[in-house]
């Protein structure tokens, strides 16, 4: 039997992904917190608690299994919390705890990406009515420039906010999130305050940092029309679409923010980023619905014969990956895939996905696409946020109680493409041989 192989790019970025409330344990100070200790909204009323005790150190030994693993790059969180517990107060040993992470992934020749708003806000700024607040976005900026002049030696990568449009919606739309609304006025009012935020902390950053690479992380859900020959599914599908994927990255373009029902002009984000960072999960058929509870969702469902994860959560369907990115290559910027990953508790699926996502990451490279890296979530099961932990993404099994860490299957999968930046035939084969004949077609 012949063997084959596909690579990367020289000098692909091969990572995980984290957030610090996800992993650090006992972050008290912020809105999440709160949330979780509010009676029916975290499934059967679970809490992040000590989470992965990375506050606690054990950081250290996930790190070690990342470099282990072949890993060259990871991408984790600062808590603004806990760096700003007070509106009038910093803690200079938080800062310290963030930048004794950065120098040991450096040390150990892993190239750190740190996102600086990943769903959390501080209680005394969720007071202040958080991103609803025209003032918010300045105080953002304030809490960048004191991270980025800690950490700026070690660090040239940032996500300024992780996907403000799943927060946007999870907060104001869906009331899944923190604060809890469903009031379109209000995310629209959001949606300019982080767009502002943004931009602000991208100024901040380069002024302190010229050479830095500052962008976003969007969750690009893959919306097609339920029923290609109905008008009506295609203009949801299309509204869904700009609200949803396009609206904030574009803002940050030209400048001009296109909410559908709102157009707002800001100025002040135009050309605000130095690279697209793309988070991609899964797709969604959109069917325009007359008896859903708000119109403008419909009715949400996958595509007929997609294998889902054990939840039902996320469907596997790879083609997503290309659309995403060949959705990010129009705004001719440099691309990292800063998540992806599927919740699966038994790895029986992960192995499959993870092979045929990838594949269509390297049919995108293929065309000269500047695809700079990718970041598996995760690299350990975290606090899944509503969901508690009832999801299982990572790599690395976690036992909350013990905090025993649980080698999977596809930690070796990931070793393997890791050390190889590529993907072989026989990896494939001895991993998930399901999918071998749709990635190496037989001759």
């Amino acid at each position: 039997m012949s063997e084959a192989a596909i690579h990367f790019p020289r000098g692909f970025l091969w990572g995980t992904a984290t957030a610090s409330h996800q992993v650090e344990g006992n972050n008290t100070n912020n809105n999440w917190y709160a949330w979780e200790n509010t009676p029916g909204k975290i499934v059967e009323g679970q809490k992040a608690g000590l989470a992965c005790d990375w506050w606690g150190g054990r950081w250290k030994e996930d790190f070690d299994r990342a470099q282990l693993s072949g890993q060259n790059a990871h991408r984790f969180s600062i808590e603004w919390s806990r760096v700003q517990p007070k509106p009038d107060e910093w803690d200079e040993s938080a800062l310290d705890k963030y930048l004794e992470m950065v120098r040991d992934l450096t040390k150990r020749g892993t190239t750190p990406l740190v996102t600086l708003h990943h769903f959390t806000d501080p209680l005394w700024l969720a007071e202040m009515g958080g991103w609803e607040n025209p003032k918010t976005p300045k105080l953002f900026s304030v809490f960048v420039r004191k991270v980025v002049t800690v950490l700026k030696d070690y660090v040239n990568l940032w996500v300024t906010i992780n996907e403000p449009n799943v927060y946007i919606m999870g907060g104001w739309v869906e009331g899944t999130f923190p604060p809890g609304k469903k009031d379109l006025g209000l995310a629209m009012k959001v949606y300019a305050n982080m767009v502002l935020g943004h931009a602000a902390a991208y100024h901040a950053i380069h002024e302190l940092q010229p050479e830095a690479q500052v962008g976003i992380a969007i969750n690009y859900r893959s919306l097609q029309p339920s029923r290609a020959w109905m008008p009506l599914d295609k203009v949801l599908c299309n509204i869904q679409s700009q609200l949803f994927n396009n609206a904030f990255i574009g803002a940050l373009t030209n400048g001009k923010l296109d909410l559908v029902f709102k157009k707002i002009t800001l100025p002040e984000a135009v050309k605000t980023q130095d690279f697209v960072g793309v988070n991609y999960y899964s797709r969604d058929l959109v069917k325009f619905d007359l008896g859903a509870e708000n119109i403008l969702s419909g009715t949400r469902s996958f595509p007929p014969g997609a294998e889902l994860s054990s939840t039902g959560f996320i469907a596997n369907v790879p083609g997503g990956m290309f659309e995403s990115l060949h959705w990010a290559h129009r705004f001719n910027l440099p691309i990292l895939v800063t998540e992806n990953g599927v919740e699966d508790a038994l790895d029986t699926l992960r192995p499959r996905y993870m092979v045929e996502h990838l594949h269509q990451v390297w049919r995108a490279a293929n065309f000269n696409w500047r695809i700079k890296g990718y970041f598996h979530w995760s690299l350990v099961d975290n606090f899944e946020w509503e969901r508690g932990w009832t999801q299982r993404f990572g790599l690395w099994g976690l036992n909350p109680e013990t905090q025993e860490r649980i080698r999977r299957p596809s930690v070796d999968l990931y070793a393997e493409i890791c050390h190889e930046n590529g993907l072989s035939s026989a990896m494939v084969r001895k991993y998930a041989p399901e999918a071998l004949d749709n990635i190496f077609p037989p001759v």
